[in-house]
């Protein structure tokens, strides 16, 4: 997908519909002309809802419909008829996303299933009609409630993608050639530094047509937890994979040094992150041969596995998706 296509923040206008009004109507018929009240309630107004739709990954179609109104509710009738209720506004939107009150930043709810349905803002309460109001000290109520109006607010709607595996390193560590090599995911690739400015999904064949989900999420630079660079614009993303796969290419000055940054700007950003399953994978390793190799895994001390691999040469590929699918198995 076009990088300005993709789009995981929209701040939406929300007005519900207005609760209808209930009847003040008596029943008057031929043989009962003194016939007591009948008026029906007033009909619901709108709700405006979302729906998680697996298929959609994107809330591009809401960054042009920042107002959203719903159906008002309508009147009661005699014979105690309810009205009819407004129609409800249904928004389909990609899994994982998540819905914020503008005004607070408070998280209301979390779309992660297929089909899942929520209510964004609630429609006016229908009126009751005086049927309702009936009683032993009051035989002909003539009066009945108006409907509840509706509620107009902001809403804040924010993506994070879902993915079985989130690539984690810095920029131009070869994160979108390893997706474009194992997935048919065509990312944009360049060697220079935030060739990716939008996350990529690519699903990843497996033994015995057997598959998972890779994210290639925009490099980390130092202090990005902070707002440098790209910020923490994207690594948001990054809380919603099962297991992250640290990259960081073999000609790097230092691997061990270029991990525990990666690491910390995870740590400051959420520290929950580092709860995830980890596998720090050394990147561009055609340009080994073995004896340097293995002199460099003799110089790597991290808390993770790792392993060496190249996406240009195919070096490595199956032995890291076999990691890959071994770690989301035990984290299942």
């Amino acid at each position: 997908m076009a990088g300005q296509n993709f789009v995981d923040y929209v701040k939406i206008s929300c007005r519900t519909g207005n609760g209808g009004a209930g009847s003040a109507h008596f029943r008057r018929e031929m043989f009962a002309p003194q016939g007591g009240p009948d008026g029906g309630n007033g009909g619901r107004g709108g709700h405006i809802l979302l729906r998680g739709n697996p298929q959609m990954w994107t809330l591009l179609h809401l960054k042009y419909k920042r107002h959203i109104r719903a159906g008002h509710g309508k009147p009661g009738g005699g014979s105690r008829s309810s009205g009819a209720q407004g129609d409800d506004i249904i928004l389909e939107v990609p899994l994982g996303t998540i819905a914020k009150d503008v005004e607070t930043g408070d998280i209301l709810f979390e779309i992660t299933e297929d089909g899942q349905v929520e209510i964004l803002l609630e429609g006016g309460r229908g009126g009751l009609g005086n049927h309702n109001f009936k009683s032993a000290t009051n035989q002909t109520p003539k009066y009945a409630q108006p409907g509840e109006a509706g509620q107009e607010e902001w809403k804040l709607l924010e993506l994070k993608v879902l993915a079985d595996v989130g690539l984690v390193g810095f920029p131009n560590a070869g994160k979108s050639t390893l997706l474009s090599v194992v997935s048919a995911a065509k990312p944009k690739i360049g060697d220079y530094e935030f060739t990716t400015l939008v996350p990529n999904l690519g699903i990843v064949n497996y033994r015995d047509s057997k598959s998972f989900v890779m994210a290639d999420i925009p490099g980390i630079i130092e202090n990005a937890s902070q707002g440098k660079g790209l910020g923490i614009r994207f690594l948001r993303h990054i809380e919603r994979n099962s297991v992250l796969l640290f990259l960081v290419p073999a000609d790097v000055e230092d691997i061990n040094k270029a991990y525990q940054i990666l690491l910390k700007e995870l740590e400051n950003y959420n520290p929950e992150l580092l709860d995830k399953p980890r596998l720090l994978s050394i990147s561009k390793s055609d340009m080994l041969d073995q004896e340097m190799e293995d002199l460099i895994s003799e110089t790597i001390n991290v808390d993770v596995p790792f392993l060496f691999f190249s996406s240009v040469a195919q070096k490595g590929i199956v032995e890291l998706k076999d990691e890959l699918w071994k770690m989301m198995q035990q984290q299942k």
